[in-house]
C-alpha cells in the first residue's frame, strides 16, 4: 500500500490543498491519519478514498406544535344567570382552538390538561384563570339534569379532537 502527503493526494483527486486538509478534518478520507503535523494519506488502486458527506446544513425548522385548547369560566355569564329562569340560562364555558370559540354547559377532557393562572398575560377575551389542554374535549351544549338521565343525544355534544 502507498502512501501519500496531503499535497499529492490533493493533486491526484484534482482538488485544491485547502479541500484536501477540510476533508481530512472531517474524517472523510479512508485510512488517512497524523503523524506529527502531517497528514498521512493511504492510497487504495492508485486513489485516495474519500467518503460522501451530508448535503448542506442540517434542518435548524421546528415542527409546529398543535394548538393548545383553552377552557375558560365566563364569569359575566354567570352574573347573568342568577337573574335568569332554568331554561333560558347561557352557556358559561367557553372553549376555543384556533378561532373557533364553542360555548356549553360542561366539558369533559379526555387526558391530560393544565390550569393556568396568569393575571400578567390573560387571554385575548380576558381571562386570567383556564384549562389548556392537547387532548380530546367533548363539550356538551344543553343543560339541564333531565337530558342526563336520558340518552345523550349526539348533536348536544360537541367533539373537539386532539390534533
Amino acid at each position: 500500500m502507498n502512501y501519500v502527503s496531503t499535497t499529492q493526494a490533493a493533486e491526484i483527486l484534482n482538488i485544491s490543498k485547502s479541500r484536501m486538509r477540510y476533508l481530512l478534518r472531517q474524517g472523510r478520507v479512508k485510512g488517512a491519519y497524523k503523524a506529527g503535523k502531517f497528514w498521512i494519506v493511504p492510497l487504495f488502486e492508485g486513489n485516495p478514498i474519500i467518503s460522501r458527506g451530508d448535503r448542506g446544513p442540517k434542518a435548524t425548522w421546528r415542527r409546529r406544535q398543535p394548538a393548545k385548547t383553552k377552557i375558560h369560566v365566563n364569569r359575566q355569564n354567570i352574573r347573568q344567570n342568577r337573574n335568569l329562569e332554568l331554561e333560558d340560562l347561557i352557556p358559561v364555558l367557553s372553549v376555543k382552538r384556533y378561532d373557533s370559540n364553542i360555548y356549553g354547559y360542561s366539558v369533559k377532557i379526555n387526558g391530560p390538561c393544565d390550569i393556568v393562572y396568569s393575571p400578567q398575560k390573560p387571554l385575548n377575551c380576558g381571562a386570567v384563570l383556564w384549562v389548556e389542554t392537547f387532548s380530546q374535549v367533548e363539550v356538551k351544549l344543553t343543560f339541564g339534569e333531565e337530558e342526563e338521565k336520558e340518552k345523550e343525544k349526539e348533536e348536544d355534544i360537541f367533539l373537539i379532537d386532539a390534533a
